[in-house]
């Protein structure tokens, strides 16, 4: 066997630079159980654990607050188990959440959620600074003459030092604290055996709801995020954030179960709603409650201010928000720009209140972006891209079902701000989508797209034919350049605006110049079109001759039910030209699609010149399929948003007086029974096309039927017809010559029964 020596190389110089790689990797960064576990878990055994579970309990009694703690824990479980399965198939780098919903629902999202998120993260901060001062104000109030909001100012100056200068020894501070915080629950398991009364002084507030008691106890399981925002120093996130985060959950678990069933046994409900330190009352040793106290709120700030940072950071090198916030410091990359902002934040929020205060706005925010970040792995689950391919499975129904949970107890809570929440969200996203950021990664949009589509022109196809009740324009137009025949665009975009398919076509001649740029030529148009704002697909095809390429496409162009019905085309007046065009008209009637052939004009209409409002004109004939097609289109262009508040006229023209006043009856009853908005008119005129020359001189366009070949009639007699059309409606105002082709009564379209 002989080896390629080339391989050799290329193999070894692989392996080098994967073993670099791994000795980079491990030479910084964090590992599971201090980079994930232990920062979570502080925040889980956090304020709401010291301070305001015994309110709970006191409130909903000791069954409502198993179930508010299950039901709270199942949401934050779900989520990391869908953090878990996104975390294993991506390279997941800084920003935590937002980095996950921005690589895989765009930017655009990603910066939806992700803003409000930080919110959350910074506010988080203030929540637990909150905490902190109402027990120090509680446990020595006269040595304090500070208020709580001073007491928290300061010590949010203090702590942000630690978080400015070194992100490692914030953690490591963190380890003192979870033993302090260990040794507290340990004391509280033991207790004493001390009654516990009611104050004399205690004021009895009636009980709270349970969505709101959830509301206020949510932000206790939501430290998963703490974790998750140090996704970016850690040195295996695929492995840490899964093994991390659950553990956690489970450890609050355990611990939100067996301490309100030690409260319920120790104190009555009312004692407990009153006495926001009843923790100390019973444990063991109430010293060490103070201390634990002390060290969780301010070991969840701390952890808060480093997560929070490292989503603005993440969020500025994206370019969401100002870039200043992106800068970072030394190897690690500390934010400290972003911690500044970070600091000004929470002082803000350090102003505005209590806990309860707070709480519910945490709630909210929270559960945002664990509904987006659940919605992530059900859709991931659900499309099954070959780019998803995660270590840790989970059932795509399960995440599903709890992006469903969050949005869900997101109205339950307060349906008035989840609206604003919403609101909000999709103000950003909207925002986003304004400032077109190109993004330099892929995401999962383009899947669900597929999947969506896929799945509708599946049920399309079951259908055996064509419904006139839900018919819809799907537009093929020949432009050529569109700078060249914009009108053909235009008009096909009026009318498909909301209702429609369109698609923008352009044949290269094999012998053209414009053969070697296919690609540049398909760009260029598809980016006039963009900056017209005009929805469109755009297809470029080579053929030997220009018409040879339309009938090509009109016949092999569109994805089953979603193939073209209507083609658009601009006149020819060549001479040369017409036997050739008429046969083209032929090929695309005998395909069954229904044809428009728009003739700009010579005259672009009095109304354009000398009134605002628009005019539409259709004029009946013997046809009576193209009568109803273009009625159609005429009243399709006359509710976009372009022709908005057009006056439409249906028009026919009679021999004699006789025949006025029946055509007038006959036009009146179908407008009354097909309920359009729209005038009539029958004109006496002995030459049909002076009549609508004559009356139609102020119009913006005309519909007007066009006959189809005769079977026995020969191409150069088909050819004089439209030579002799182009003749009598040459001063006519912009027309559109009209074919309904397509094997559908288009009278049924206004059909009441």
């Amino acid at each position: 066997m002989f080896l390629n020596v080339d391989v050799l190389v290329e193999g070894k110089v692989f392996l080098q630079s994967v073993n670099a790689q791994k000795n980079k990797s491990n030479s910084r960064g964090f590992g599971t159980f201090q980079g994930v576990y232990v920062p979570s878990i502080l925040t889980i055994f956090g304020v709401i654990m010291f301070l305001r579970l015994g309110w709970v309990v006191g409130n909903m009694g000791l069954f409502k607050t198993i179930v508010i703690v299950c039901l709270a824990t199942a949401i934050t479980f779900v989520t990391a188990l869908s953090i878990s399965a996104t975390a294993t198939s991506m390279k997941v780098g800084g920003g935590g959440a937002y980095y996950m919903i921005s690589r895989s629902l765009g930017m655009e999202a990603g910066a939806a959620v992700g803003l409000p998120l930080y919110l959350a993260q910074a506010l988080g901060i203030s929540f637990y600074l909150a905490g902190f001062s109402e027990s120090l104000v509680n446990y020595m109030p006269e040595w304090l003459p500070l208020s709580e909001m001073m007491i928290g100012l300061i010590f949010l100056f203090l702590i942000a030092l630690v978080a400015f200068f070194s992100t490692d020894a914030a953690l490591k501070v963190q380890f003192l604290i979870l033993t302090i915080i260990v040794l507290a629950m340990v004391s509280f398991f033991i207790g004493h055996e001390r009654p516990i009364v009611l104050s004399p002084d205690a004021k009895l507030l009636p009980d709270a709801s349970f969505w709101t008691v959830f509301a206020v106890f949510f932000p206790a399981v939501t430290g998963i995020e703490a974790g998750i925002s140090m996704s970016g120093d850690l040195k295996d996130p695929r492995r840490s954030l899964p093994l991390g985060t659950l553990a956690a959950v489970v450890t609050g678990l355990i611990a939100y179960i067996m301490i309100p069933i030690i409260f319920s046994s120790r104190a009555s409900l009312d004692v407990l709603k009153t006495n926001p330190m009843i923790m100390e009352d019973l444990s063991y040793y109430g010293p060490i409650i103070i201390l634990g106290v002390w060290g969780a709120t301010l070991s969840s700030a701390l952890g808060a201010l480093l997560g929070a940072p490292r989503t603005l950071q993440a969020l500025a090198k994206d370019r969401v928000v100002p870039r200043v916030a992106a800068k970072g410091v030394g190897e690690a990359d500390i934010p400290r720009n972003a911690t500044i902002i970070t600091f000004v934040v929470a002082a803000l929020g350090i102003c505005l209140g209590d806990l309860n205060a707070i709480a519910p706005v945490l709630s909210m925010f929270f559960l945002t972006s664990y509904g987006a970040l659940n919605f992530i792995a059900g859709m991931e689950g659900v499309i099954g891209n070959p780019s998803y391919r995660p270590q840790f499975q989970t059932p795509w129904i399960v995440s599903l079902s709890g992006a469903l949970a969050c949005f869900a107890i997101m109205f339950m809570i307060e349906a008035g701000a989840t609206l604003v929440a919403i609101s909000a969200t999709v103000c950003v996203y909207y925002f986003m989508q304004r400032r077109r950021l190109q993004a330099h990664w892929g995401d999962m949009r383009r899947g669900m797209l597929m999947l969506m589509a896929r799945q509708s022109v599946y049920k399309l196809s079951e259908f055996k034919f064509a419904d006139a009740k839900s018919w819809r324009p799907f537009f093929l137009v020949f432009s050529g350049t569109p700078k060249t025949r914009w009108h053909l665009i235009q008009l096909a975009d009026a009318i498909t605006h909301g209702k429609g398919f369109l698609t923008v076509a352009k044949i290269v001649a094999k012998d053209s110049p414009e053969l070697k740029r296919m690609d540049s030529v398909k760009a260029t148009i598809r980016d006039y079109l963009n900056k017209k704002k005009v929805p469109a697909l755009v297809e470029v095809k080579t053929a030997e001759s220009i018409n040879d390429g339309v009938k090509q496409m009109v016949q092999h162009y569109g994805l089953g039910p979603l193939s073209p019905n209507t083609v658009i085309l601009g006149e020819t007046e060549k001479e040369e030209n017409f036997i050739k065009f008429c046969g083209l008209i032929d090929n695309i009637v005998k395909l069954q699609k229904n044809l428009v052939v728009l003739r700009q004009g010579d005259n672009p209409g009095e109304a354009t010149r000398v009134r605002r409002q628009r005019v539409i004109d259709v004029w009946w004939g013997r046809e009576r399929q193209n009568a109803s097609l273009m009625l159609a289109l005429g009243y399709m262009l006359k509710t976009s948003p372009e022709w908005a508040g057009a006056k439409l006229n249906l028009n026919t023209v009679v021999m004699n007086e006789s025949e006025k006043e029946t055509a007038q009856v006959y036009l009146k009853n179908y407008l009354d029974k097909i309920n359009i908005d729209a005038s009539f008119n029958a004109i006496v005129n002995s030459s049909p096309f002076e009549g609508i020359k004559e009356h139609s001189a102020g119009a913006d366009l005309l519909f007007l039927g066009l006959r189809q070949k005769g079977d026995e009639e020969s191409d150069n007699d088909y050819a004089n017809y439209y030579v002799e059309i182009l003749r009598k409606t040459k001063d006519f105002p912009p027309t559109a010559f009209v074919i309904a082709a397509e094997e559908i009564k288009f009278n049924a379209i206004f059909d009441q029964n």
